[in-house]
């Protein structure tokens, strides 16, 4: 699911379109493992349905299941799957959130500085990181987490705000 074009304006064209690292995923598909195991192991060992107290540790046993996999599994990746980074030639613009959504659009000639940081051993052998945008407008600093290709993002917006002739030919 990409950016809609027919948001951007006349002359704008996409340079990257990002969204959080897969890393943000592992714990939420570990949670859906053990969850799925542990409800199913419980069921095994709980009175069978047909018996009054049965029915009910079978319902306890589903219910507590069903809001750990609601909060720890389908939250986080409804989280990953809308939050979404995309620099144009004119702009970083992000989009968080479904029902609670948030936009910001940071016009590339008001960003000043953009850097990035590894914050685990992990994050530096997974190539994603932390990207840090300075710009000159009120809010100062934007932190983007769990960026993929962080070092790559990083030189493109660079470059796209040094306004590069030799980098804008690359990309037409």
């Amino acid at each position: 699911m990409g950016y809609p074009t027919r948001l951007l304006s006349e002359g704008e064209r996409i340079d990257l379109e990002l969204r959080p690292h897969w890393k943000a995923l592992v714990l939420p598909v570990i949670t859906l493992l053990i969850t799925c195991g542990a409800a199913g192991f419980l069921l095994t060992i709980a009175p069978s349905p047909s018996k009054t107290s049965g029915e009910v540790s079978w319902i306890a046993i589903g219910v507590v299941a069903l809001a750990v996999l609601i909060y720890f599994t389908v939250r986080p990746w409804m989280h990953w799957l809308f939050s979404n980074y995309v620099v144009t030639n004119r702009r970083l613009i992000i989009r968080l959130g479904f029902i609670h959504r948030v936009g910001r659009d940071l016009p590339l000639e008001k960003i000043n500085d953009v850097s990035f940081r590894h914050d685990s051993i992990l994050d530096r052998m997974l190539g994603c990181g932390t990207l840090v945008v300075e710009s000159a407008g009120e809010h100062g600093q934007v932190l983007l987490n769990d960026i993929p290709r962080v070092e790559e993002t990083q030189r493109e917006i660079s470059t796209l705000i040094s306004g590069d002739p030799a980098a804008s030919a690359q990309h037409a």
